[in-house]
């Protein structure tokens, strides 16, 4: 790891901060009801008036409003709710406000020199080890801004759909022209597999461009727009909230593309294994008490540590299961139809 970089280990902050912590902090706990495990009160987010509408689980360190914000979290959002903030700046709140230790939170081996990143969404460029890590924007991008992702006013045309890179990964041409996906040899993303993002009301608002094979070092695997935030959006949520069935939740637009091929549309894909406040709603707003989710993420360290916090927030309103591959490193792109169905 450069010696101008470090990482914030986002799990042990969430580990060494309570809930309770934080309330206090703003001279928020003494005004909070407690009912066994949980706590309960007016929302301080969006300064709501009703005793009812905020709750906090002590237990699982997770708090919820059930008025005006509709969204819920660990401490970490919590903090960068409170304070308009990047998940990242929050954490640094954290670890400044409690005097946590170094040692365990930053998880770099040079923390003298190191400077503190942001955590990662998109798991193909991270460190397969650790957990919610991203790296720092450029001063101009604002990823927790309130703005959506204005949409695209272009489109990009001629991609070359049948390049033995995506041959490889065993996507049909149907699927490939289903998502507009091919190789790209000019512009913006020339050079790379273009893959065209779309918000919840089917607009394009970027381009992803994939490096075919894996890139030389100091390069990206993906390249996205300036400014672009990822959090705001959930890959393929425009089709696969009017498919019926269990929603399937994985980390990678080819897990998405690959399930969407064997017949399970109802697949949404998180573009990185950590699942933001935003895309927590979208969810939300697009399930329900009755509605299945399966967390498909990868078999690896980030997956599987991802994989419960995710289960603990969207089990609050749906039913949410877990799936558990048999093999290290397996991916859902890497299933049978037959396994699929077996999942499910």
């Amino acid at each position: 790891m450069s010696k101008k970089s470090k990482l914030v280990d986002f799990r042990a902050v969430k580990e060494a901060v309570t809930m309770e912590n934080v309330l206090s902090h703003y001279g928020l706990l003494e005004n909070m009801k407690r009912s066994g495990d949980n706590l309960s009160g007016s929302c301080p987010i969006h300064k709501g008036t009703n005793p009812t509408q905020f709750r906090v689980s002590v237990s699982k360190n997770l708090w919820n409003c059930f008025s005006e914000c509709k969204r819920g979290g660990n401490v970490v959002d919590f903090i960068a709710r409170m304070e308009d903030v990047s998940p990242y700046a929050a954490a640094l709140n954290a670890i400044e406000w409690f005097k946590l230790d170094p040692e365990r939170v930053y998880s770099d081996s040079d923390r003298a020199a190191a400077r503190p990143q942001e955590p990662r969404e998109s798991k193909e460029s991270a460190s397969p080890a650790k957990l919610d890590a991203m790296p720092a924007p450029p001063p101009e991008a604002k990823p927790d801004g309130n703005a959506p992702n204005a949409p695209l006013k272009f489109r990009l045309d001629k991609l070359q759909r049948e390049h033995p890179y995506l041959i490889d990964r065993g996507l049909t041409l149907e699927t490939l022209v289903d998502f507009g996906t091919g190789y790209c040899e000019k512009g913006m993303m020339a050079g790379r597999i273009a893959i065209p993002i779309h918000n919840v009301d089917g607009q394009a608002v970027a381009y992803a461009g994939r490096h075919v094979g894996d890139p030389p070092e100091g390069i990206p695997k993906y390249k996205l727009p300036p400014g672009f935030r990822k959090s705001l959006e959930l890959f393929n949520l425009d089709r696969a909230k009017k498919e019926s069935g269990p929603l399937i939740i994985v980390e990678g637009f080819f897990d998405a593309m690959k399930l969407h091929q064997l017949g399970h549309r109802k697949v949404v894909a998180l573009m990185g294994s950590s699942l933001s406040t935003a895309q927590e709603q979208l969810i939300h707003e697009h399930t329900d008490r009755r509605s299945q989710i399966l967390i498909m993420l990868d078999e690896d360290d980030a997956g599987r540590a991802a994989r419960n916090d995710i289960a603990a927030r969207l089990a609050h309103f749906a039913f949410v299961r877990i799936h558990v591959f048999e093999e290290e490193g397996q991916q859902p792109e890497h299933l049978t139809a037959a396994q699929v169905a077996d999942a499910l």
